[in-house]
């Protein structure tokens, strides 16, 4: 405006044209502090909006990977559920003296809300997830936990798994309880201190494999309406699941 004398509205559009290289040529500057302001401007300017486009475009083009990566991610977790994660669960529960009691707010519909999720996971935060040793059967779970030792390491070694810190913290409590109970080369006549050591194992991979479940079926709701008809119907949490569709 000043070195051009120039309205503000002539002076914004010559330098937008300038800077983005457009040039309609109906505005030129005319004296030489104009011609200079013109260079610095195109020098400066030009850099600057390529700099600006080149981060929008990049900004948009980690956004879509950020969804496929966490799309794998959660694809991987319901490989878990499916291959070991669910049939844990079932095991667990039955270890568990005080399941009865936690079983109904586990019965989870196609109508629950994000809400409801979310106040199961505060309501479980309490829970203590107690394991009596009456219950235990190691060498069942002991068996269990050594089929799926390949698909636990394998998970283990993928690094989309690995970002999420709880489901890591899971597998690795699954794992280290499957190496405790493969250690030793018999059940029998364990002392009460070494029962004692394996429930709290135990508890630990019941707790967090919960917890997990949770945020997984949320998953399959919003995404996979179909996958989560099934985990409806085979919930691990209810005493006798069926998959079969009646009436």
């Amino acid at each position: 405006m000043w070195l051009e004398k120039l309205s503000f509205l002539n002076a914004l559009y010559f330098t937008v044209t300038t800077i983005t290289t457009v040039g309609y040529g109906d505005i030129t500057p005319s004296t030489g502090g104009g011609k200079i302001f013109a260079i610095v401007i195109i020098l400066i300017g030009v850099s600057t909006v390529l700099a600006i486009l080149s981060n929008i475009l990049q900004y948009f083009i980690q956004r879509q990977q950020r969804a496929m990566h966490g799309h794998r991610r959660n694809m991987l977790i319901g490989v878990f559920f499916t291959e070991a994660g669910n049939e844990l669960l079932r095991v667990f529960c039955g270890f568990d003296p005080d399941i009865a009691a936690i079983r109904k707010d586990f019965l989870v519909t196609a109508d629950w809300t994000a809400e409801q999720y979310q106040k199961l996971k505060a309501k479980l935060a309490h829970h203590k997830f107690e394991v009596d040793p009456a219950l235990i059967e190691l060498e069942k779970l002991s068996g269990i936990l050594n089929k799926k030792g390949d698909l636990l390491v394998r998970q283990l070694e993928n690094a989309d798994l690995t970002e999420v810190e709880d489901f890591a913290e899971l597998l690795w409590a699954i794992i280290h309880l499957r190496d405790e109970l493969a250690a030793r080369p018999s059940f029998n006549n364990l002392p009460k201190s070494d029962h004692a050591h394996l429930v709290n194992d135990i508890k630990r991979a019941y707790s967090q494999l919960t917890a997990q479940w949770i945020d997984y079926l949320q998953f399959l709701k919003i995404r996979y309406p179909f996958l989560f008809s099934l985990a409806l119907r085979t919930n691990p949490f209810v005493e006798n699941p069926d998959a079969v569709i009646k009436g």
